[in-house]
């Protein structure tokens, strides 16, 4: 049996790769940005990994967005495992659902706001405390996050060049949450297992994709791996809120993914955004003896031997 690895960004790659090496997984890449298949056939066996990004169209592979949209359904169907498959990629791509479904879980987000469209963001404002936040509804990397402190600024940006929407037009305002200190927390799971949960400094900004990968990748992911990360090891697998995500990842399906919160003054934790796709910082593993890759190995080895099992 094999493990079908569906990807657009072969940067994030060699940690995976090695991963799975040193596990002896079997694997095959398959590129992925738009394509065809065929709905009276069923796809191949084995089980699959999607490590499809919301960010993909940044690097011009949108296409492979809206392919496994429907292509994750059709493998389903045929009963394969998919590895962060269906559920998990429509949170994955979508910032409303993935509010939506916290929400539901009883887990605190930050008051947000959905426009579709340009037109209506300025009146949309209107409705807002100061200060917010605009960010894109299919992210990745921190794109398209600005800070407003007042509604001037923020109508001569909407009336300015600068005013870029995400790949669906849909731009969401949100509560800006003050943190105590300039930095965010990113809770890495994997299987239904805390490995660790990380700081990330906001100091220069919201950019904040963890992977030594991104660097150098383009001007819109400046992690350096070294200053802006570090362990936060207060944050462990009995903290409530963890516990929390572990519940919620296992009741919408999603078995891998980097989950952030921000914490304000009063110690109030605000949860916003849940990333599928997720890259482990090499540089924070190496210095604490970690390895989220190693994990992700292990629950596509545990999938493929339940897999050889049931076909016995």
């Amino acid at each position: 049996m094999t493990l079908h690895i569906l990807y657009e960004n072969p940067a994030w790659l060699p940690p995976l790769e090695a991963a799975l090496d040193r596990a002896d997984v079997p694997y095959s890449l398959h590129f992925i940005d738009g394509g065809y298949f065929d709905l009276s056939s069923p796809p191949p066996p084995g089980v699959f990994l999607n490590r499809m990004s919301p960010s993909s169209h940044t690097r011009g592979n949108q296409g492979g967005v809206r392919y496994l949209s429907e292509y994750l359904g059709h493998l389903e169907a045929h009963g394969r495992r998919v590895i962060n498959g269906s559920r998990a990629f429509s949170l994955e791509v979508s910032k409303i659902r993935q509010d939506v479904a916290l929400r539901a879980f009883r887990i605190r987000t930050p008051r947000t706001l959905a426009v579709v469209g340009t037109a209506d963001l300025k009146p949309a404002a209107r409705t807002m405390e100061l200060p917010f936040i605009t960010k894109h509804n299919q992210g990745g990397k921190g794109l398209g996050v600005r800070l407003f402190t007042d509604l001037a600024s923020f109508d001569a940006y909407v009336d300015s060049s600068d005013t870029v929407q995400g790949p669906d037009g849909v731009t969401l305002l949100q509560q800006y949450i003050e943190p105590a200190e300039p930095f965010i927390t990113r809770v890495e799971i994997v299987g239904g297992e805390f490995q660790y949960a990380i700081r990330s400094s906001t100091e220069d900004g919201f950019e904040l994709c963890p992977a030594v990968e991104c660097v150098g990748e383009d001007a819109l992911c400046p992690a350096d791996g070294n200053a802006r990360f570090s362990l936060r090891d207060d944050v462990t697998a009995s903290d409530p809120l963890v516990r929390r995500y572990v519940d919620f990842m296992k009741a919408f399906d999603i078995d891998i993914a980097g989950i952030e919160f921000v914490e304000d003054r009063d110690g109030v934790r605000y949860t916003y955004d849940v990333n599928g796709t997720t890259n482990f910082n090499e540089d924070v593993e190496a210095r604490h003896g970690l390895s989220g890759m190693d994990a992700v190995a292990r629950t596509a080895a545990d999938a493929l031997a339940a897999l050889a099992v049931s076909a016995a």
